[in-house]
């Protein structure tokens, strides 16, 4: 595969190369509520009456605190789709003979370079640094992916394990028995206004904390993205069990069928959703928080999502269906950069708007909110056929 270095634009992966198909799809599917999908949806359930309200409008938005929507899972599955590909990573950077001095410096480069990404999308070339949020999305992925990544080199898979469940356990049990110092008195301490997490990043960040909640909390702030290691964690574990037993049948060994795999994924699925549901009862379910029963919880989700795709992708060979969903997979640093720099709604007014100003209000949303997934669509497409693909 063709590549440069820094931040690489290469060329589509060669017939024979390790990369999962699965993978691109997958995280297509995600990345496909960013772009547009979600809006749609709800555009379509406001169709009917009180459809802006039913469960699946619902689940296209975040939930306020406690609890799970769908559009809660997004950000924790790309996380855990990251995780996936380093154990492939790492073998063809071993099978060429790469230095381990290069690959620490590679890991830490992708991390800086997305926290720097994190801030270029928070602003930073407004030059307001008396406001501007130093957490991000880009950032909490980049240093999530960095630490399991580090922990992935130098530690077997049992050490691992180990420490997967004490960051889990440990999270739990600091944020349960030490409260923030300035919460009110007899506030829970897994509440916005009693959790240690926030406390944490007030007093680090003042003045640079997320504006959604009222700058006084960051979602993804610095003690919660311990808690995110394992997510990415968990990605790694299933990209190294998947890679191990495919080389294995390589070099004639008896191997794991794709059939076999499926099924082992998802009663692993099944058994971090129980372990989730039943921690969940202490240790409430809380993407904001990233509390230990939301990483099962949606490690469960993302485990049995990928087995699925993998089945039907890797396993079955089923690929034609996956194109649309590849073409977005493939580009998910541009759909969260490009936004910033290119105005897809003043397109999408541009070439709609008269359209839809001859409809119903109702229908004119699902037209626009259709147009605008499209136009997005369009430009990864032009993207995809230019083989220009921006990676980290």
């Amino acid at each position: 595969m063709k590549q440069q270095s820094g931040n690489q634009i290469i060329s589509l992966p060669q017939p024979g190369s390790q990369r999962l198909a699965s993978l691109d799809a997958l995280r297509g599917f995600d990345m496909l509520f960013i772009i547009g999908l979600s809006a749609l949806i709800i555009s379509i359930c406001n169709l009917f009456p009180g459809g802006g309200d039913c469960w699946l409008a619902v689940q296209m938005r975040h939930v306020g605190w406690d609890g799970l929507h769908h559009h809660d899972t997004i950000f924790p599955l790309f996380l855990f789709i990251a995780g996936i590909s380093f154990p492939f990573s790492y073998a063809r950077q071993q099978a060429k003979g790469t230095p381990r001095l290069k690959i620490y410096l590679r890991i830490f480069k992708r991390a800086l370079v997305l926290v720097f990404l994190g801030l270029i999308c928070n602003g930073l070339l407004k030059f307001h640094f008396s406001d501007l949020r130093y957490c991000s999305v880009l950032g909490r992925i980049g240093l999530a992916w960095m630490f399991a990544a580090l922990l992935f080199i130098n530690f077997r898979p049992s050490a691992r394990a180990v420490i997967a469940v004490v960051l889990l356990v440990g999270y739990w049990l600091l944020l349960r028995f030490v409260p923030a110092p300035d919460a009110p008195p007899g506030a829970d301490p897994f509440s916005f206004e009693g959790n240690l997490v926030g406390y944490v990043d007030r007093c680090l960040f003042p003045g640079h904390l997320y504006k959604g909640d009222g700058g006084v909390f960051d979602p993804e702030g610095v003690l919660s993205t311990v808690p995110a290691i394992v997510t990415a964690m968990l990605g790694m574990f299933t990209g190294e069990w998947v890679r191990c037993s495919d080389a294995r049948a390589t070099v004639g060994a008896k191997g794991i069928s794709g059939g076999r795999k499926v099924l082992w994924m998802l009663a692993a699925s099944a058994v971090m959703l129980t372990l989730g549901l039943l921690w969940s009862r202490w240790f409430p379910i809380n993407k904001k928080l990233w509390s230990s029963s939301f990483v099962l919880v949606v490690g469960a989700y993302s485990l049995a999502m990928f087995a699925v795709f993998y089945w039907i992708i890797d396993v079955k060979g089923w690929k034609k269906w996956a194109f649309p969903l590849v073409v977005v997979g493939m580009n998910s640093i541009a759909i969260f950069m490009f936004p910033r720099i290119i105005d897809f709604r003043y397109a999408t007014n541009f070439f709609l708007e008269g359209l839809c100003g001859l409809m119903s209000p109702e229908w004119g949303k699902v037209v626009w909110n259709l147009g605008f997934l499209t136009l997005g669509w369009l430009f990864l497409y032009f993207l995809y056929k230019k083989k220009i693909f921006l990676k980290v």
